[in-house]
């Protein structure tokens, strides 16, 4: 039975698009592509499904937590929650995935940024530099930081300093919820200043924005998904060591190679004749090379055989000079109906190798070949199916009735 059919839910799947038989790496992708696309820094109204994508990730990367949601679902997660803590904060997970140290450090630190950088299997296999344009705040040269005169700054008095407001609602007889929202006045800040003694660079931001080119070196042999991370490049806040720019690779699917590891793999059609013949092929490769390849005389290439060239493959990452292999799987396209005349046939027979002979009796029943198609077996399926529920089976011991 696969795993497909043995999880008692789907749910956490479903929010992160996979199957569930879906692999760690596929998780991880899943996770990757979905938390970049709905940080709240990106995406503010997506804050509710960004920790849900971040729950789910939690449980599904963890083989035990995994088992325990496939047999038990969501329920078991939260019982077992009960002994073992609480889900961690969606941007601890979005940090540690991503190259952050968690809560504790961004409480020192600044935002780290992320940005996802789309490259193709040639870049990582020649390598290359791309430059990446970031607009990012700088501390205010002018007021040094502090958004105004010194001394101007005051503690707000709407918010008392907190840089939140705590708004009660009734929702209910003799029921209440406390809503915590930011201070509208200081913006979070916990401060304001007086508007004519703000600075007039920065107008009391205390930070500016500013463009920055980031020049980016993608190694020979870096792979998808591999972060690259710029330390003190994100954006600058008073009193806070600047966080870092996170550049995440995602590499392009290619037309004809799929990577594994440090190897390539591909598929190659050949000819009926060109299996049992012999053939000579080329392959283009990911730095404009050409490769003649040649199957040795009498040598039968089956179909689905694979074969492989060694150190074609892609290079070794930080040992350029070292590459993995190339990998081939060879399809073997047959001739459709009647491509050779009914003369001819006995000479194309003579060639091959003898069929095997079959003793025909009177006992055996002679039936025909036809083609199959699923579809049409499908709906029978589900038509006697359909036709026992309305009229209970059609064959079998029937129950007698006095």
């Amino acid at each position: 039975m696969s795993k497909a059919t043995m999880v008692k839910e789907t749910g956490y799947y479903d929010t992160l698009g996979v199957k569930p038989n879906a692999t760690s790496d596929e998780i991880k992708r899943a996770y990757r592509k979905l938390a970049l696309k709905y940080h709240p820094d990106k995406n503010p109204s997506e804050g509710e499904r960004f920790k849900l994508i971040s729950q789910a990730y939690e449980v599904l990367s963890d083989p035990k937590r995994r088992d325990l949601y496939d047999q038990g679902g969501e329920q078991a997660i939260k019982e077992g929650s009960l002994s073992g803590g609480n889900f961690s904060s969606p941007m601890d997970i979005f940090d540690m995935f991503f190259g952050g140290a968690g809560r504790m450090n961004r409480e020192r630190r600044g935002k780290n940024v992320v940005h996802q950088l789309s490259i193709t299997l040639e870049d990582l296999y020649m390598g290359a530099t791309r430059k990446l344009a970031l607009q990012k705040n700088i501390i205010c040269d002018k007021c040094k930081g502090y958004g105004g005169k010194k001394g101007a700054v005051e503690k707000c008095p709407t918010c008392k300093g907190r840089g939140v407001q705590v708004l009660v609602q009734q929702i209910g007889p003799g029921m209440v919820q406390q809503i915590q929202t930011m201070c509208p006045d200081c913006k979070g800040q916990g401060e304001r200043i007086n508007p004519k003694d703000r600075c007039t660079n920065c107008n009391g931001n205390k930070v500016v924005r500013e463009k920055k080119i980031i020049e980016i070196h993608i190694d020979k042999g870096m792979k998808d998904g591999q972060k690259l991370v710029f330390h003190g490049e994100g954006d600058q806040e008073p009193d806070l060591e600047p966080g870092d720019v996170i550049i995440v690779l995602d590499q392009k699917d290619h037309s004809v190679f799929q990577r594994r590891g440090n190897d390539l793999v591909m598929k190659m059609k050949i000819q009926l004749t060109e299996a049992l013949c012999g053939f000579k092929k080329t392959i283009e490769t990911l730095d404009d090379r050409v490769l003649l390849i040649s199957s040795k005389p009498g040598e039968v290439i089956k179909h689905g055989d694979i074969k492989c060239i060694v150190n074609e493959g892609m290079p070794i990452y930080k040992s350029p000079l070292e590459k993995g292999s190339l990998i081939i799987q060879f399809l073997v396209a047959f001739p459709e109906h009647h491509w050779l005349s009914n003369d001819q046939l006995p000479l194309l027979e003579a060639l091959l190798p003898p069929r095997e002979e079959v003793m025909v009796s009177e006992e055996m029943d002679q039936v025909d070949l036809v083609e199959f198609d699923p579809k049409e077996r499908t709906y029978r399926n589900h038509s006697e199916a359909y036709e026992e529920d309305e009229e209970g089976p059609r064959t079998g011991v029937q129950c007698q009735t006095s």
